[in-house]
């Protein structure tokens, strides 16, 4: 793009552009990932919907790759690309919560904790990241696991409509009945289909719990995994649970003398009011195992459950992440677990099992975009570094996935698949619900525009994929 933009360049935008000579280019296309410093031809910051339909409508006819911005928290920094139109949803904050109906209509730059904060108001809330800073709409379309979803479902299984714009410009509504081959797809396929510009949630009764962290020294790992792999096959539906492999952060519930030493914890929330006795089933839990090192458990709100995370995994630092869904977890993969735990090429880097079950799997694969629903659990493997060379780290995710793939259910979580991962492993991540996606990326955007994204071409040609780097200028006459 060589002419010189301004506001005026896009007819009907109200918003800020901001190009690559305006002093705030380099603060506003900063995403969580650091290691991520890609620089698009013009940022387009919306205010309202219309703003959305001219930026796209804009980006299309300059021939102009458009990356879309809500909390800017994937890992793989697909919210910016080199050379695109990078439209920024993040001043988009709205949430109109109904009591009564138990629903919450959210815009799409609202993070979690703004949504949680708005609902919560009210005594309710619905499945959402445990990471406060991420955005609502980015992680339901790739599924949305957290801290509910034994209990809820997923983020996408509590989705009741959305509204997005499509690649020719127009505003579609997209439920069970309005365009549900649409709402299907948008339910686990990623930002493939649209820009979305308001989701609608089921919402739940949900205030209080108990849990929290504890803690022991690293020659307790293999017990510690143990110990969350038996209970988790006879844990309640109320009960999420995780374990965790990493060096003690300085947080404040840590004791100053663990703080940088290697750390095997877990965390468990049981989800109740007092007079359910939610504590009970975290007791039961710690009954497997000896008195922790670190312990900070007890009674808190929903809100604390989801704050429980904060300073582990700061902005600024540069990441890179995989996942895998896996079907078991046996002696052997404890092993491999604390094997490659002890092998981290950073102090920072981590690895977290996640049990799955519960209202998740009670949806069939196919009934939703997102397939893993069988799979017992999900580890996550992340890399974090403060700078320099890359390839160790990344060496490493990748050598502690491939030791657990013996009990592999088939792929990775979508929103923890790296950007040089392959097009096997991006096909996989959408499991045996592939072929269909791509059959709706067709009819609804025939020239794959919407590409920057886990993308998945519109046909039913299963061909090479990739996670660009950098997105080619095409003009729409090359597309």
């Amino acid at each position: 793009m060589t002419r010189q933009l301004t506001r005026r360049s896009v007819p009907g935008f109200s918003g800020e552009l901001i190009t690559p000579d305006d002093d705030r280019y380099d603060q506003a296309r900063q995403v969580w990932n650091a290691a991520v410093g890609r620089r698009p031809a013009l940022i387009a910051c919306a205010y309202r919907e219309a703003d959305v339909v001219a930026a796209v409508r804009f980006a299309r006819e300059e021939g102009l790759p458009l990356s879309v911005r809500g909390g800017g928290h994937s890992s793989a920094g697909l919210a910016v690309a080199d050379g695109a139109l990078l439209l920024d949803l993040s001043a988009m904050k709205a949430a109109e919560v109904n009591a009564p109906a138990r629903t919450v209509v959210a815009a799409p730059g609202l993070t979690w904790a703004e949504l949680d904060a708005a609902t919560q108001q009210e005594g309710l809330a619905t499945t959402g990241a445990a990471c406060n800073a991420v955005g609502v709409a980015g992680m339901t379309l790739g599924g949305g696991i957290g801290r509910l979803d034994r209990l809820a479902g997923l983020s996408c299984d509590n989705l009741t409509e959305a509204t997005l714009v499509t690649a020719d410009g127009s505003v579609l509504t997209a439920s069970e009945t309005e365009h549900p081959d649409l709402f299907w797809a948008l339910r686990g396929g990623g930002g493939n289909f649209g820009v979305v510009t308001s989701l609608s949630y089921r919402l739940h009764p949900v205030t209080q719990a108990y849990g929290g962290i504890f803690g022991y020294t690293a020659d307790h790992a293999a017990e510690v995994l143990g110990a969350h792999a038996y209970f988790s096959e006879r844990a309640p539906d109320r009960l999420a649970l995780y374990a965790v492999l990493l060096t003690a952060p300085p947080v404040p519930f840590i004791p100053p003398a663990l703080r940088g030493q290697p750390l095997a914890g877990l965390l468990a929330f049981s989800f109740g009011t007092a007079d359910e006795h939610p504590e009970r089933s975290v007791a039961a839990l710690k009954a497997l195992l000896p008195p922790p090192a670190v312990d900070a458990t007890g009674p808190m709100s929903y809100e604390q459950t989801q704050q429980m995370g904060e300073g582990i995994s700061p902005a600024g630092m540069h990441h890179y992440d995989t996942a895998e869904w896996l079907d078991f977890v046996d002696d052997q993969v404890i092993g491999d677990l604390v094997s490659a735990a002890a092998s981290a090429t950073s102090p920072r880097s981590a690895i977290i099992l996640k049990r799955m079950g519960g209202a998740t799997e009670r949806v069939g694969a196919g009934d939703t975009a997102f397939w893993y629903r069988r799979a017992a659990h999900n580890v996550h493997i992340g890399a974090e570094w403060t700078q320099g060379d890359p390839s160790s780290h990344r060496a490493w995710v990748h050598a502690a996935r491939q030791a657990v793939t013996r009990a592999s259910a088939g792929g990775g979580y979508v929103h923890f698949i790296a950007d040089d991962e392959g097009p096997g492993r991006l096909r996989d991540a959408y499991g045996g619900n592939y072929a269909r996606l791509a059959s709706v990326k067709a009819a609804y955007d025939p020239d794959n525009f919407f590409r920057v994204n886990h993308n998945i071409p519109p046909s039913a040609d299963l061909g090479p994929l990739s996670v660009p780097h950098t997105v080619p200028n095409r003009t729409a006459r090359q597309r």
